[in-house]
């Protein structure tokens, strides 16, 4: 059980990576928050991504948390629960955008670009209900999740500490948004997905015997056999 725990982790790290990497591209490839966009293969293909990326992201954030998940302590916990709820937003909002928006951009432009506007900062003309304050919700979740797993990893000194000084440092980071016109503001996506490159490739890179813990007893029955000799 405790080999099938270290794998598991070490396949946690490999989303990590693969979302820290996604993060970054889909950024890159993002094409304009317009309602002409959404009806197009490339809108399709972004966010297709990033519901993957979401669901990558959610795995790698549990890697990374339980596999210091004594050391972290409560402010690891509180820091993984609120970067959780992010990736399920963000899932959430993408599956949207993925497969509702396109359905509704000829019969209701108006919800589309209301919808749309919650992201780049323009006014809705339309009644959107909670969803204009679910999505800075969202961003809330993303930077304070993002600050406390962080300091909970870099206290917990079992994870690269620059690593998680550098996760820390990305979620804050994103507070320089609103001095950014939209989509400038992407680029704060960046050391992100660097942050979870490096802590997902510190879990997969590390040796199945710095990531188990030995048996009960199997330590001193060792030493046992060899004082009688």
């Amino acid at each position: 059980m405790k080999t099938t725990a270290s794998n598991l982790i070490r396949w946690a790290g490999v989303s990590a990576m693969v979302a820290g990497i996604l993060f970054v591209v889909v950024q890159m490839i993002h094409p304009p928050d317009i309602l002409s966009s959404v009806a197009t293969g490339a809108w399709a293909i972004v966010h297709y991504l990033t519901i993957t990326m979401s669901l990558l992201g959610l795995l790698g954030i549990a890697g990374i948390y339980f596999r210091q998940v004594e050391e972290a302590g409560w402010l690891g916990l509180a820091g993984f629960l609120m970067l959780s709820l992010f990736w399920l937003a963000t899932m959430a909002f993408t599956f949207a955008e993925a497969f509702i928006l396109p359905l509704l951009a000829t019969d209701a432009p108006e919800f589309v670009e209301g919808y749309l506007g919650i992201f780049s900062g323009t006014a809705s003309q339309i009644n959107l209900g909670a969803l204009p304050a679910a999505a800075p919700l969202a961003g809330g979740l993303y930077i304070l999740g993002g600050l406390l797993l962080g300091i909970a990893t870099l206290r917990a000194s079992i994870l690269p500490r620059r690593a998680a000084a550098l996760l820390a440092f990305a979620a804050v980071s994103t507070l320089a948004s609103s001095l950014l016109p939209h989509p400038l503001d992407r680029i704060l996506a960046v050391p992100m997905g660097l942050a979870l490159v490096w802590l997902g490739y510190a879990l997969w890179s590390e040796r199945q015997g710095e990531t188990t813990t030995p048996l009960p007893g199997r330590g001193s029955a060792q030493l046992s056999r060899t004082g009688t000799k």
